[in-house]
């Protein structure tokens, strides 16, 4: 027998002897297996409990599996759910700053996005968590937003997405964006997004590199317009109610296992985009690079009318601006 098979359940007895409880707690994603976020929270199950010698374990729910976001921000206001990776849309639905997260070409790349996320504007925005129940630990991204188009309605030379109807996340700024952009936005869940794709229900998407890949959306596409245009966070959470309960030592544990794989998740990003992009060329899907035009009148009307919604976006862009 190993010594880490036999002293991992050693340690563990031990703390309970000494007082300490084992206890699970429940964490909620809406990305597939296959997805890195869904990958870093089972990497974040394994550090937990191998730091706590077993009296904290971590189970990981990915999919959608304990309900869609808004219903797992309600588990997690009510306790019934410990932890989260929680896209940007629903925090924005609940309170627009979020939303300036989100803005049209904030930043050129991803490295400049994950510093972005870790600005003093992002950091402050956590704090705005609490009236929603929630204690925040931290972001990630997932890639940069590209467009994919159905292989009804391809991009003729100089044109524009205007005229689409292109899925979107259900938060007012996106939607925004796209009804400027002369789109007719479509909300849906992700988990419907391929028969409705397939089918002709909407042509075209708002998705990363990743995405398009591994659920088979480029297969479907007539192009990938890799306009890289937007940062898509993601937060990191805690049930306010649950933090309360936990001590001190693991507070600061968690705050720094989560910080450590939000952090990686960050770093990753621009590597997995490039990656998945290469594949998406390798696979002959034409990949197109069109500049802010593509949009139409979209990105200057957009921040027109979010920056006297969101003061806030004019202090995140300067720190854009300095990286």
């Amino acid at each position: 027998m190993r010594l880490s098979t036999f002293l991992a359940p050693l340690a563990l007895a031990l703390a309970i002897a000494g007082g300490a409880s084992a206890e699970t707690l429940k964490m909620g994603l809406i990305t597939p297996p296959s997805h890195q976020w869904t990958k870093s929270a089972a990497t974040l199950a394994d550090a937990l409990s191998g730091e706590t010698g077993g009296r904290l374990t971590l189970e990981v729910f990915p999919a959608g599996q304990l309900g869609n976001e808004a219903q797992m921000l309600q588990q997690l206001q009510s306790g019934a759910l410990d932890l989260a990776f929680l896209t940007v849309g629903e925090l924005t639905n609940r309170d627009p700053e979020f939303g300036v997260l989100t803005a049209p070409y904030l930043v050129e790349t991803g490295e400049e996005a994950a510093r972005l996320l870790e600005g003093e504007v992002a950091a402050g925005l956590l704090d705005r968590l609490t009236p929603l129940g929630l204690h925040g630990l931290g972001y990630g991204q997932a890639g940069m937003r590209i467009v994919l188009l159905s292989k009804s309605g391809p991009l003729e030379e100089g044109g524009t997405v205007a005229g689409r109807k292109i899925r979107t996340v259900p938060l007012a700024q996106e939607l925004d964006f796209w009804r400027l952009a002369g789109t007719t936005p479509t909300p849906l869940p992700l988990t419907e997004l391929y028969d409705a794709y397939a089918n002709g229900q909407i042509d075209g998407m708002q998705i990363d590199y990743e995405g398009a890949v591994n659920m088979g959306f480029a297969d479907l596409s007539s192009a990938v317009l890799a306009t890289e245009h937007m940062i898509f966070p993601m937060v990191a959470v805690a049930s306010a109610r649950k933090w309360q309960g936990f001590s001190e030592e693991d507070r600061a544990l968690i705050e720094r296992l989560v910080g450590e794989e939000a952090a990686r998740i960050r770093a990753l990003y621009p590597e997995i985009d490039a990656g998945y992009r290469a594949q998406l060329e390798a696979a002959g899907v034409p990949v197109l690079t069109p500049g802010p035009e593509v949009f139409g009148p979209a990105v200057e009307e957009w921040n027109a009318l979010w920056g006297q919604k969101t003061p806030v976006l004019e202090q995140l862009r300067a720190e854009a601006d300095a990286l």
